[in-house]
């Protein structure tokens, strides 16, 4: 689970940023305060969610095809990609087609979480020290999911990093915060603009 300078080299190396309107990165804000969380719908090759951490300088990512659930019994498939830049928070826009994730991509829900992973004796954990051993918990403080989470690595690498192979679980632990179902995501709306994946489409075409 490297920093800025292995995860956004890969997310550099994926993008020809004088095509796509994807952010091509960001310093992080001194003493920014409470990490950041978003979850995208991409609309690409497969229609699936992209659920983001802050987790240092960069957002650890996963893409989530069946979406984050608010059921404990829901053990939602989340399957590591590249670090992403900071400032991929706040992207919604269509990729070109021929680009790497090319598609429409809407800001489904975003806000802060609380790291919550602690060891055998009940002490903290750095966040990124328990992803590395592939079992983190956070809550969520969004404007759609809140609650406790937790992320599993049942597959994969010793870093818990993007590989062939690697896959984690993303289930919402019981606990307290409101549950949120996921919705449809062709009729689900952006918490940023409001806007759907087909307005974005459709108002990108005619720009």
């Amino acid at each position: 689970m490297g920093g800025e300078g292995d995860g956004l080299r890969d997310y550099h190396g994926k993008r020809d940023f004088g095509r796509t309107g994807e952010p091509a990165g960001r310093e992080a804000s001194a003493g920014s305060g409470e990490c950041r969380f978003v979850v995208q719908i991409h609309d690409a090759s497969t229609l699936h969610f992209d659920f983001r951490l802050q987790v240092g300088d960069v957002l650890k990512s996963w893409s989530v095809p069946k979406g984050p659930s608010g059921d404990p019994s829901d053990k939602r498939l989340a399957v590591p990609t590249e670090d992403h830049p900071l400032d991929y928070e706040d992207f919604e826009g269509v990729i070109p087609a021929g680009e790497y994730g090319g598609g429409t991509v809407i800001v489904w829900d975003r806000g802060t979480y609380e790291p919550l992973s602690h060891d055998r004796r009940g002490r903290p954990v750095d966040f990124a020290e328990s992803l590395e051993r592939g079992h983190a918990r956070f809550r969520l403080h969004g404007e759609k999911l809140r609650g406790e989470y937790a992320l599993t690595r049942f597959r994969g690498g010793r870093d818990g990093g993007p590989g062939e192979g690697a896959a984690w679980l993303l289930v919402r632990t019981a606990g307290c915060g409101r549950a949120h179902g996921t919705p449809d995501p062709r009729r689900a709306r952006s918490a940023r603009t409001g806007r759907t994946l087909a307005r974005v489409a459709a108002e990108e075409r005619t720009a």
